[in-house]
């Protein structure tokens, strides 16, 4: 029986959820029992609520403050208490917890993440800025208080699940795989006219707008890179990516002996999420199963780096360092979400990356703060004012 006292940070979306449902099904299978501290979500008070009184945590609270009649209204005569604004999230995030799951997307997840870094829980980490913007002072700070950090993005948790934590010099190489996303065989040419709903529909995973963009586009693929870097601490020649359209295989580990281990299973996030809950144990839910001989195959071919220029512009952001990956990721975040509201076309989301990089790395360096968190979330604003201006120049120009 796994017990746990939990806090998710983005209930809501579709990381969130999926924790929930899982905790769900584990309590009903009677292998998981749990009490959640803190759930947070966005304007979907509706969703929250449902999840409030499901799982009577002692605060709910939405990011939006305009919302928080709403979400009182909604939770009222439950004794839950709500909040509502940024400062209310980190303040939820630093509440007694022995396991947090920091699932809220883009840039607006760093401070949560990094204010649940301090609480000496584990940390189940599904926001991928909050380690492409300050990896290293992230991991520092979990371990310092005496927590642990456990990657949720089915590569790195794959990884994780087949790495040498107690002699990585045994590592060769780190592969990270990638299903290619709904345009992997779509020539350049016809790249031009894709509209948000195409690229949202991903083959495989069922995710957010966002990260189903990122995948499009690969660019998930090397905020990933940036992420392996940091969490297994590998340099950038010695992680690569392979495309694997089925997804079954989500990462590998090559030894230094010719031996290469993989993790594999069903694409489903949950899988992931099950083994950050229940660490170092292994908890038993309905899973899905892995049936090999009904699968056939499975296949693997290089990424077309041609047509999907993200994947270029993060490994370069990742040899660069200091602030390169902290603009790689928010140039991208303000392409991928101008690009779902109609202000920018599909190719020029790499094309907005590239120029923004182009104009801040190697003039702008890391201000000396004393606070990682700070100092990225400056450089962060920075990078969203240049990306932005390149947003509008490039859609006078279409």
């Amino acid at each position: 029986m796994i017990r746990r006292r939990v806090t998710v940070l983005g209930s809501t979306g579709s990381v969130g959820c999926s924790t929930l449902e899982l905790m769900d099904q584990a309590e009903r299978a009677g292998t998981g029992a749990f009490d959640v501290e803190a759930l947070t979500g966005g304007a979907n008070i509706a969703r929250l609520a449902e999840q409030a009184r499901r799982w009577k945590p002692l605060i709910a609270v939405t990011a939006d403050p305009a919302r928080l009649d709403d979400l009182r209204d909604a939770l009222s005569g439950t004794g839950i208490e709500t909040a509502a604004g940024d400062n209310a999230i980190v303040e939820a995030a630093t509440r007694p917890a022995d396991w947090t799951m920091a699932a809220i997307v883009g840039a607006a997840g760093l401070r949560s993440a990094w204010a649940a870094a301090t609480t000496g829980a584990t940390l189940a980490l599904a926001n991928k800025e909050s380690l492409v913007c300050c990896g290293p002072a992230l991991i520092h700070r979990v371990k310092a208080s005496g927590g642990r950090l456990l990657p949720v993005d089915s590569e790195h948790s794959a990884i994780f699940q087949v790495f040498p934590h107690e002699a990585p010099e045994q590592v060769e190489r780190l592969i990270l795989t990638a299903s290619g996303g709904p345009f992997r065989t779509t020539p350049r040419e016809a790249l031009t006219g894709i509209t948000p709903e195409q690229a949202v529909a991903h083959p495989n995973w069922s995710m957010g707008a966002k990260i189903s963009v990122d995948s499009a586009t690969m660019a998930n693929k090397g905020l990933e890179m940036i992420e392996a870097a940091y969490l297994f601490d590998m340099p950038a020649d010695r992680i690569d990516v392979v495309v694997h359209p089925e997804s079954i295989i989500h990462s590998l580990v090559e030894y230094v002996d010719g031996s290469t281990l993989a993790q594999m299973g069903p694409p489903d996030m949950k899988t992931p999420i099950a083994c950050a809950l229940a660490w170092p144990d292994r908890l038993a839910w309905p899973a899905p199963k892995l049936d090999l001989a009904a699968l056939g195959k499975m296949t693997f071919e290089a990424p077309d780096e041609d047509r999907f220029p993200a994947l270029a512009l993060a490994r370069q952001a990742l040899e660069a360092g200091g602030v390169a990956p902290i603009v790689f990721n928010a140039a991208n975040e303000v392409a991928a979400l101008a690009f779902l509201d109609r202000r920018l076309t599909f190719l020029n989301i790499a094309a907005v990356v590239a120029d923004t990089m182009e104009q801040m790395t190697g003039s702008v360096t890391l201000p000396d703060h004393g606070d990682a968190c700070d100092s990225a979330l400056a450089i962060d604003t920075m990078a969203r004012q240049a990306a932005e201006a390149v947003v509008l120049r490039l859609s006078k120009a279409a």
